[in-house]
């Protein structure tokens, strides 16, 4: 295996050695395929590639301080994938499956997962494609599970920095009764323009409100909202938004550190109020923001004076990522060992 510079990996696709393969036809889903094959051959008018017939997933593997190497929570990216196949009637694996084809794809890429002392980890999209030929919108019956992955680096090199965001009232990122709340493409695709737009104007995110009303926040462009304030975690509940498995884990680290854990309406003014607030995803864990601008109503929120995350924010990040490393005992389940 060449010899991989691990501190300069950044988050990006990195050619590993294998990759793993479901195809489902004829009503049922084949045996795992294992292959080094970096491509995917499909009809011309695949569903996936006219109608937006794709969702995926995010999830890490990680080499820890005991040299284990530890998958986090994927039979909760495995429930998410199935609740996102049922919305765009795909046909949807077993949590079983896809816990099995992750396991196998970290296996037959483990010289990919990097040092533990490096911060990198082992980066999993598990991606569900329709490839049923049409060319009418209809359900399909004939889909490719894929798993493949990358090693990434560490989201934040030298230390987590706060970043800048920006409220954009100019698009919304999903519709109520749509598809915000599963984990397919077209969500992405949309969230573009406003992202584009965002970093035109020195920022690094968007911050999404809810398109009924633009009077309560919802999530940023790939990750969920959260905000403390009076010993609170305090995290936008609604039907449009992506249910973040990085969001539901730091919600039970701070409750099990003795803080009171809310899921609910935010108004926008309530932004004012809190003493810390972030991003949260599989990529960074926890991206704590400076400030955030709503240039409509000539407002700037601001959390962090000096670009540092709060301490609390700090606490769940050091926590959440002491237990993927096995620095800190798995009390909850949510390990799966690879070996």
């Amino acid at each position: 295996m060449e010899n991989i510079k691990w501190g300069e990996l950044g988050f990006a696709y990195y050619k590993t050695a294998f990759n793993v393969r479901y195809h489902y036809a004829n009503g049922q889903w084949s045996q795992m395929q294992v292959t080094d094959d970096e491509y995917i051959k499909m009809h011309m008018s695949a569903a996936c590639l006219h109608y937006g017939l794709e969702i995926f997933e995010g999830l890490k593997a990680f080499r820890g301080v005991d040299g284990k190497v530890r998958l986090f929570r994927p039979d909760e990216n495995a429930k998410r994938m199935i609740n996102s196949a049922n919305r765009l009637c795909l046909p949807a694996p077993t949590v079983e499956q896809f816990v099995e084809g992750c396991v196998e794809c970290v296996k037959r890429n483990l010289d990919f997962v990097p040092p533990y002392e490096t911060g990198a980890s082992l980066y999993l999209r598990p991606t569900l494609l329709g490839t049923k030929t049409c060319l009418g919108v209809r359900a399909v019956d004939e889909a490719d599970l894929i798993i493949f992955c990358a090693p990434v680096g560490p989201y934040f090199k030298g230390g987590m920095a706060a970043i800048k965001a920006l409220i954009m009232r100019d698009q919304d990122r999903a519709a109520p009764r749509g598809t915000g709340d599963v984990k397919v493409g077209g969500n992405y695709a949309s969230s573009i323009w406003s992202l584009e737009e965002a970093h035109r104007k020195g920022f690094s995110n968007v911050l999404y409100l809810d398109a009924a009303t633009h009077s309560k926040v919802e999530e940023f462009g790939a990750a969920n909202f959260f905000g403390i304030k009076n010993n609170t975690y305090v995290t936008p509940k609604s039907a449009s938004i992506l249910p973040s498995i990085t969001n539901k884990s730091l919600r039970q680290i701070a409750a099990d550190l003795g803080l009171t854990v809310e899921e609910r309406d935010i108004p926008v003014e309530e932004l004012a109020t809190f003493e810390e607030a972030g991003a949260c995803g599989t990529a960074a864990v926890i991206s704590p923001i400076s400030y955030i601008d709503d240039p409509e109503k000539n407002k700037r929120y601001t959390f962090s004076e000096d670009g540092k995350p709060g301490p609390i924010s700090q606490q769940l990040y050091t926590k959440l990522r002491n237990i993927q490393y096995g620095i800190e005992p798995d009390t909850h389940g949510w390990i799966t060992i690879v070996d």
